[in-house]
């Protein structure tokens, strides 16, 4: 059977900053970042099936995205806990905002390999994730691809 890629795009907004980056993204900042998700899988052969002729139902892996990094991510400030970030993000925390602490530099680079780790950890033995694309502001994004990752 055909094997076949379906995709669901998404959108939070989520501040960061990167310490000892020498620009200006040193600086709190945020981001409203697009994120698109592609498994790839063959589509549900069976006619009795509810699920048939799909791949994966939308809504289920709709689910899966925000649980993992939507309902995670959105309005969040995030921040390497291995910096002095650290005591901004207490600071901010004490009056109530949502902080969020990476073991790594939250640039959209590695916030995809980490959202990458996270989705495909959730995903049904039957299906693979194929690629994510995180585009920060309207020219720029990060992509992962499974083929580059094995």
């Amino acid at each position: 059977m055909a094997k076949i890629r379906i995709t669901k795009q998404f959108s939070f907004e989520t501040g960061h900053a990167l310490y000892g980056y020498d620009g200006k993204c040193r600086n709190v900042h945020g981001h409203s970042y697009k994120l698109s998700v592609t498994v790839i899988g063959e589509p549900n052969p069976d006619p009795s099936h509810v699920k048939h002729g799909m791949v994966i139902d939308f809504s289920d892996l709709k689910r899966i995205v925000k649980e993992e990094i939507v309902d995670v991510f959105d309005h969040a400030t995030v921040f390497n806990k291995n910096t002095p970030h650290v005591e901004l993000a207490e600071q901010l925390r004490n009056r109530g905002h949502h902080v969020i602490l990476v073991d790594y530099q939250p640039t959209s680079e590695n916030m995809v390999i980490d959202f990458a780790a996270k989705i495909a950890g959730r995903l049904p033995s039957y299906l693979n994730l194929h690629s994510l694309k995180l585009q920060e502001t309207e020219t720029s994004f990060a992509e992962w691809y499974a083929s580059d990752n094995i």
